[in-house]
């Protein structure tokens, strides 16, 4: 076993040591055996404990969403069917009658709270598509900023492949996709084991767990593979979406669902479960995708009020500070962004077309709905998806 690669902690029980500045956005990915802790119902005790967690957080300025599991067991007890459904079509029914139980439940916990929860239903095909992609982001992340905690979920009703265990194929991938989605600082992924071991921890008394993973390896993957697994992907899936996520910029952390003020005290920095901290920097990340120059569609002529403003700080381009456009780009594309005399500013993704942002340049942003019938915001590239130079 490569030392650099893992370390392991001799003893089962949880440290305390810091790790890292606190988190300010995660995405916190919740397991079917979590939830029914290992029953064949939703544990409404174990999810007003994990509400009552996020509760707290939100308290201390983090952003949370949840990607949930549940919908299929709520599902099964609803209507009195044992055994596991094995059938797509049985799945799918079992689903669409579980997910309202679900989100019900999230529901009436978190108003206790005084939180306001979405219920979010997401399917490959929504994710491949470069505009639902982009909605998908706007929309979670418009959100967050709100204030109301999204509960996310496979679409199994639609999404076939989900429920054949294909593409996305489970929820702890696509909690890597909604962290990537939304930039977030940490995944926590929650089990019912403590996270990743050295052996499988039900079959050697000396497995140990391991505390960090700095790279996940080959190795690191066939421990993975040996190792007890709740839910229908175990731990594989769970390191295969901590690769996921970390290649773009996410701190992820497997833990117990079950153990005390789990996700509170990741996201203070306890060392809890097991963590894999990120492969590069997410900025880094973000800009070696926009700054490479293969994914440019056109590009977004500005005035000098816009030239400043971006390179002053934190701002979006708006329509008045628009010039001009090149290039047959649509909605979703990734354009440069550059001044009168044609030297490169930034680069970003846009919110309009090409042909939309002819018609909207120069005008105020309240009047984009005035002039196209509709809007899809305030901004011709929101600052969240703009890299400056």
């Amino acid at each position: 076993m490569k030392a650099t690669a893992i370390r392991a902690s001799s003893k089962g029980r949880d440290m305390v040591a810091p790790l890292s500045p606190r988190y300010r956005r995660v995405v916190a990915k919740v397991g079917t055996n979590v939830l029914t802790a290992g029953g064949d119902r939703l544990d409404l005790e174990v999810m007003a404990s994990l509400v009552g967690q996020v509760a707290r957080l939100r308290q201390q300025g983090v952003q949370v969403a949840i990607v949930s599991s549940g919908a299929i067991a709520a599902g099964r007890h609803r209507l009195g069917v044992k055994g596991e459904a094995r059938d797509v079509p049985q799945r799918q029914v079992l689903a669409a009658v579980g997910q309202p139980d679900l989100m019900y439940s999230y529901q009436q916990l978190f108003a206790w709270h005084g939180i306001t929860v979405a219920q979010t239903l997401l399917s490959r095909r929504d994710l491949s598509d470069r505009q639902g992609y982009l909605n998908a982001r706007n929309t979670l992340m418009a959100l967050l900023q709100l204030g109301v905690v999204p509960i996310v979920n496979e679409n199994d009703v639609v999404a076939v492949e989900e429920i054949e265990g294909a593409a996305i194929g489970d929820n702890d991938t696509l909690s890597a996709l909604v962290a990537n989605l939304v930039d977030a600082d940490l995944l926590v992924i929650l089990t019912d084991t403590d996270g990743l071991y050295t052996a499988d921890p039900y079959l050697d008394p000396q497995a140990q767990l391991i505390r960090r993973v700095e790279r996940i390896d080959a190795e690191v993957e066939r421990l993975a593979g040996a190792s007890h697994g709740p839910g229908r992907g175990g731990m594989i899936t769970k390191v295969q979406a901590a690769r996921l996520a970390t290649a773009s910029g996410t701190h992820v952390v497997i833990a117990n669902g079950h153990s005390r003020d789990v996700l509170v005290r990741v996201v203070a920095g306890e060392e809890v479960g097991t963590l894999f901290p990120p492969a590069i920097d997410r900025l880094e990340s973000r800009k070696r995708w926009m700054l490479s120059g293969l994914s440019w569609r056109g590009r977004i002529v500005i005035d000098e009020g816009a030239v400043k403003a971006l390179r002053g700080g934190k701002a979006s381009l708006l329509p008045a500070g628009v010039m001009g456009t090149a290039g047959d780009f649509q909605r979703g594309d990734v354009v440069a962004i550059v001044d009168a005399q044609g030297q490169q500013v930034a680069c970003g993704i846009a919110n309009y077309s090409a042909q939309e942002v002819e018609a909207i340049k120069g005008l105020r942003s309240n009047r984009i709905a005035e002039v196209l019938g509709y809007t899809y915001g305030q901004e011709v590239v929101h600052r969240d998806n703009l890299v400056v130079m």
